[in-house]
């Protein structure tokens, strides 16, 4: 029994798994798209969020001013997301270019100690805090690259899953045949 659930449990992990290899393709090759879409879907969830607050402040004995706050900032902020999509992708895209410069900058202080130790490893480290630095770079400048980027990790975390699932699933065979 504990060997079906676990050989179930699997599969739907590995079902999930092509799920996102699916939505990964879709932001590397529709990234204007797909985030128009998020960012809808996105939206849709701050008004709703927002009007439950409003019902709970008009149901609620304690007429708490901050539901009645809330929900008016949650419905302002689904709105905007919906009328103009092109908001989240950019605060994405400058958040996750910061970000990435910011990790660039830190592993740039960590090659000057590396070379202050006499390491022979501190020009790899200083070529790669660079690269790091522009790619942060050029997703400031373009919102589509990073978009595409994150479509890749997700392929790639997936078919990373799948394999490790895959493994698995031949491990727990293996073990309750012997």
């Amino acid at each position: 029994m504990f060997e079906k659930f676990l050989k179930r449990s699997n599969w739907t992990d590995i079902a999930i798994a092509f799920i996102f290899i699916l939505l990964g393709a879709l932001l590397m090759l529709k990234p204007d798209e797909m985030m128009s879409v998020l960012s809808i879907l996105l939206g849709a969830v701050f008004i709703i969020i927002g009007f439950l607050k409003l019902l709970d402040y008009f149901i609620s004995k304690d007429k708490e001013d901050y539901l009645l706050t809330m929900s008016v900032i949650f419905v302002i902020i689904g709105a905007i997301m919906i009328l103009s999509p092109s908001i989240i992708s950019n605060l994405f895209s400058i958040a996750l270019g910061i970000w990435i410069i910011a990790a660039g900058l830190r592993n740039f202080q960590t090659t000057l100690v590396w070379k202050e130790v006499k390491s022979g490893y501190w020009t790899v480290a200083l070529v790669f805090s660079m690269l790091m630095m522009i790619a942060g770079i050029a997703i400031l400048s373009n919102t589509t690259i990073a978009v595409q980027v994150i479509g890749i990790i997700i392929i790639i975390y997936a078919l990373l899953d799948i394999m490790t699932k895959m493994i698995f699933m031949k491990k727990i065979k293996d073990y309750f045949k012997g």
